[in-house]
C-alpha cells in the first residue's frame, strides 16, 4: 500500500479553502485540513455542512472559490480538466454509498475498466482485478452482474475498483449509507484492514460506528468550517 507524501510529508493539503456557489450559498468557509501518509481521517457534521464539497475539492471534480488543495505534491489548481481526469484516476481511488457500478458489466469488468481508462492493457488490468476482487473475499463474484450482487458484495466490488491503480488516496463518501448493519460492519472492518496495511483514507460519514471503528482522527464539520477533531486510537 502507499505510504509516500508530498514534500511536506502530507498526502493532503488543504489551506483556507472557501467555496461559494452561484446563488451565493457558501459551502466552505476557510477550511484547512492536512493529513499524513497512513492515517484514516473521518469528516462528520449534519447534512449541509460541507462534507461532500469537501471530498468533491480533494478529488478535484469540483475548484475551490478560493484556497488551495495539494494532493500527493499535485496542486490541483494547476490541472486544467484533462489533468484533473488523469490526477482521479492514478493518485486517488473513490467509494460512494450508492456503489455506482455499471450494471450492464459483471463485478470483473467493473473493476478492470479504472485499470484499462488509467492506460493499464486490458489483459493485464482483468488480471489485477480479479487479484483485487479475490483480496477483498469476493473473487468467487467476478462473473456476476451488480443486480445480483449483494449491498455487501457490492461495496467491495466498488472498493475493488478504486484499488486498481493503487492510489495514494482512498476517498469514501457515506461508504455504509446504503448498506444494512452486519453490511456496514463488513465493510467498516475492510476499510480498517485496509488502513492497517497501510492506505491512507478519507472518510465523509454520518455513521459513528464506522468513524469510531476505522478513523485515526474524526473531524467535525458545522457550517462548512471544521469545529474540533480529536484522534482515535483503532482497535483490531
Amino acid at each position: 500500500m502507499p505510504l509516500e507524501g508530498d514534500e511536506s510529508g502530507q498526502i493532503v493539503s488543504l489551506t483556507d479553502l472557501c467555496k461559494e456557489f452561484p446563488d451565493g450559498t457558501r459551502a466552505l468557509s476557510g477550511v484547512s485540513l492536512h493529513i499524513r501518509p497512513g492515517e484514516a481521517v473521518a469528516v462528520m457534521g449534519p447534512s449541509g455542512c460541507g462534507k461532500s464539497t469537501l471530498l468533491n475539492l480533494v478529488a478535484g471534480v469540483d475548484r475551490p472559490t478560493s484556497g488551495s488543495v495539494v494532493v500527493h505534491d499535485e496542486d490541483l489548481s494547476q490541472l486544467n480538466e484533462t489533468g484533473l481526469a488523469l490526477f482521479r484516476r492514478r493518485r486517488i481511488g473513490m467509494v460512494f454509498q450508492f456503489f455506482n457500478l455499471l450494471e450492464d458489466l459483471p463485478a470483473l469488468d467493473n473493476v478492470a475498466l479504472a485499470g484499462q481508462l488509467a492506460g493499464v492493457p486490458t489483459a493485464q488490468a482483468r488480471q489485477r482485478a480479479r487479484e483485487r476482487l479475490t483480496e477483498l473475499g469476493v473473487g468467487d463474484r467476478a462473473d456476476a452482474y451488480p443486480a445480483t450482487l449483494s449491498g455487501g458484495e457490492r461495496q467491495r466490488v466498488a472498493v475493488a475498483r478504486a484499488l486498481m491503480n493503487e492510489p495514494a488516496l482512498l476517498l469514501a463518501d457515506e461508504p455504509t449509507g446504503a448498506l444494512d448493519s452486519a453490511s456496514g460492519a463488513q465493510v467498516a472492518d475492510l476499510l480498517l484492514a485496509l488502513n492497517q496495511r497501510g492506505q491512507t483514507l478519507l472518510l465523509v460519514t454520518h455513521d459513528q460506528m464506522l468513524a469510531e471503528r476505522v478513523a485515526t482522527r474524526v473531524v467535525e464539520l458545522a457550517d462548512g468550517a471544521i469545529i474540533g477533531e480529536r484522534v482515535l486510537e483503532q482497535t483490531a
